[in-house]
C-alpha cells in the first residue's frame, strides 16, 4: 500500500488476543498492521475488566485510543449502582474516546432483553454526558434499536453501527440520526450480499471500517484470528462495492474515524 494511504481499524479487541503475554502478541500485531498502512486504531470494552484492558493498550501506544462499555451479552452482570461509577470512572480517562461496546443482541439472548434495553439506555446518557461516541452491537434487534436512539435527544457525534449488517434503507435512517456505519470483514464473506449490497447503498462520507479483532477475518483469511492488518481486505472490498477505489475509502473512512474519535 502507498505511504499516502492510511487506514483506520474502527474496531479491534487487541486485548482478546493472547491471555497470556498480551502486551507482546499486542506489538506484534500493530506492528504488521503498521506495515500494512493502519494508522489508527479503536480497541473496545465489552465489561469493566477488558475495558480496563483496552485502555492499558491505548496508554501505551499514541496510535490507540479505546472505548469502554459493556457488552449486551454482559449486561446481566452490569449493577448501575455498584458498576456505574467505576466504568464512569473509565470513560473520563483522556485515552477513552467512546463508550463500547455497548447495544443489543436479540439473536443469542444472553441477557434479558429488558435488562439489554436498560443497560444501553444508561449507557447512552453516560456518552451523551461526557460528550462521546457509543459504538453500538446490533444483532437481530434493529426495530428495537432503532425506536431507541430515535428517542434520544439529537446531539453531534452520536456514534456508530459497529459490524453492520442491516439494510441501506436502515443505514440512511441511522445516518439521518447523525450515526456513522462500520463494516467489518463479513463484506467479503461470500455469502454476505446483502452487506455488500447496504454498502454499495450508504454514502462513503458516513461510512468507517473494522476488522473485528479477533474475529470476522476477512477474505482471504478466512480461518485465522482476525487481526488489524486485515482491515485492508474490507477496505478493498468496500471500494468495490462502492465502484471507487482504495485511495477514495481509506481517505474517506480515516477522516471519518478522525472526526468520530479524534476530535
Amino acid at each position: 500500500m502507498s505511504d499516502r494511504l492510511v487506514l483506520a481499524d474502527s474496531h479491534c479487541h487487541l486485548q482478546l488476543e493472547g491471555r497470556d503475554g498480551v502486551s507482546a502478541v499486542t506489538d506484534v500485531l500493530l506492528a504488521r498492521a503498521r506495515a500494512a498502512g493502519v494508522g489508527r486504531f479503536l480497541v473496545p470494552g465489552t465489561t469493566l475488566a477488558d475495558s480496563e484492558a483496552a485502555l492499558a493498550i491505548a496508554r501505551r501506544h499514541s496510535d490507540v485510543v479505546a472505548a469502554v462499555g459493556v457488552h449486551p451479552h454482559e449486561a446481566k452482570d452490569f449493577d448501575v449502582d455498584r458498576d456505574g461509577p467505576l466504568l464512569e470512572a473509565l470513560a473520563r480517562d483522556p485515552k477513552a474516546a467512546a463508550i463500547g461496546e455497548v447495544g443489543l443482541d436479540f439473536h443469542y439472548d444472553l441477557s434479558p432483553r429488558k435488562i439489554q434495553i436498560a443497560v444501553l439506555e444508561w449507557m447512552l446518557d453516560l456518552a451523551r454526558r461526557l460528550g462521546k461516541p457509543a459504538i453500538l452491537h446490533n444483532r437481530e434487534s434493529g426495530g428495537e434499536m432503532y425506536a431507541l436512539l430515535s428517542r434520544q435527544p439529537p446531539r453531534e457525534r452520536p456514534g456508530v453501527h459497529h459490524s453492520f449488517t442491516e439494510t441501506a434503507e436502515y443505514g440512511r435512517k441511522a445516518i439521518d440520526l447523525g450515526y456513522r456505519i462500520s463494516f467489518s470483514g463479513m463484506i467479503t464473506f461470500r455469502a454476505a450480499e446483502n452487506i455488500r449490497a447496504a454498502a454499495a447503498g450508504l454514502p462513503l462520507d458516513a461510512l468507517l471500517i473494522e476488522t473485528d479483532t479477533p474475529f470476522l477475518a476477512p477474505v482471504p483469511h478466512r480461518g485465522k484470528p482476525g487481526e488489524p492488518a486485515f482491515v485492508v481486505e474490507t477496505a478493498k472490498a468496500l471500494a468495490a462495492a462502492q465502484s471507487t477505489d482504495l485511495a477514495a475509502v481509506a481517505s474517506a473512512t480515516t477522516s471519518n474515524f478522525d472526526a468520530l474519535f479524534l476530535p
